[in-house]
């Protein structure tokens, strides 16, 4: 009676582990698994229900999607640099611990806290002719009434850059948080023995302290990278469709603005395959690289 008792527990034990992950494995074929495969299949399927490589055809010959893809390219290289920067600085001086610091914090996770419809509806509403931000330079100053600066008509390389801002504003708390997580687990004795050799500051930052931050910093990057690349709804909230395209603002371009077209929906599957494809390998690529340079350095 034992040995039975006893051989069914190690079965038990045995399945159990897979028993537990079933309703993750549900969960995933449900709601990720099989809108991807939709999603694949729809972008292969031409207006008669064919098989067809014809959506990929005019979704690559698109211009706004060539536009969209060098815009949301200098979005992600940018605003990941910029982002990661002063996110780092941001980590390094509120872990300093000084007084003031926990209020610092605080101010600087605001941000991070609102949604980004809510963002959008904040910066749209300021960049307008009569909005907040021209109002707040008028009294701090920096412009007359007359002065005031038409964010909403800017064009170019201007346009790209005010994305980027409204798009840092909202994220570097994200990422700072991450880092100073990273900063928090740090062994205080290897920073004091960078200072005992002779070290400066800005030699134990670049010798010890982002070495051993790598793990936390490549993860930050990356997470911020994909999301980088799928930056869309800041961008239709403040300048419409068309006017800044991006690789993801393609997609809800096809699949909500003209869906009475009757390929639109193939439309929108195949630009979302393609932007899957573009961040997978994105990622992968600066995982690579990372992972190059650290052989490298050992």
């Amino acid at each position: 009676m034992m040995e039975n008792l006893q051989s069914s527990n190690k079965s038990l034990n045995k399945w159990l582990p897979y028993i537990l992950v079933v309703p993750s494995m549900l969960y995933y074929i449900l709601f990720w698994l099989r809108p991807v495969l939709t999603s694949l299949i729809r972008s292969f399927t031409g207006v008669d229900g064919g098989l067809t490589l014809q959506n990929y055809q005019l979704a690559l010959s698109d211009p706004l999607f060539r536009e969209g893809f060098i815009n949301t390219a200098v979005i992600a290289g940018v605003s990941v640099t910029l982002e990661f920067v002063v996110a780092l600085m941001l980590a390094l001086l509120i872990n300093r611990k000084f007084k003031g610091s926990g209020v610092l914090l605080f101010i600087a996770m605001i941000p991070m806290a609102l949604p980004p419809v809510a963002v959008g509806a904040i910066w749209q509403t300021g960049l307008t002719t009569n909005g907040w931000v021209n109002s707040l330079l008028i009294h701090l100053g920096l412009i007359t009434e007359s002065g005031k600066i038409y964010f909403m008509t800017a064009e170019g390389w201007k346009r790209l850059l005010l994305i980027i801002l409204i798009d840092a504003w909202q994220v570097i708390p994200s990422i700072m948080i991450i880092l100073l997580a990273g900063l928090q687990n740090f062994p205080k004795e290897m920073k004091e023995a960078g200072y005992v050799f002779g070290g400066n500051a800005f030699t134990v930052l670049r010798k010890i302290t982002l070495p051993i931050l790598k793990p936390t910093i490549v993860t930050a990057v990356v997470l911020r990278l994909i999301s980088a690349i799928q930056i869309w709804l800041i961008v239709v909230m403040i300048y419409g469709f068309n006017r800044v395209p991006t690789l993801m603002e393609r997609v809800v371009y096809y699949g909500d603005q003209v869906s009475s077209l009757p390929n639109s929906f193939e439309l929108a599957s195949t630009n979302s395959i393609i932007v899957a494809i573009i961040v997978s390998s994105a990622a992968l690529i600066y995982l690579k690289a990372s992972r190059n340079s650290e052989s490298k350095e050992v």
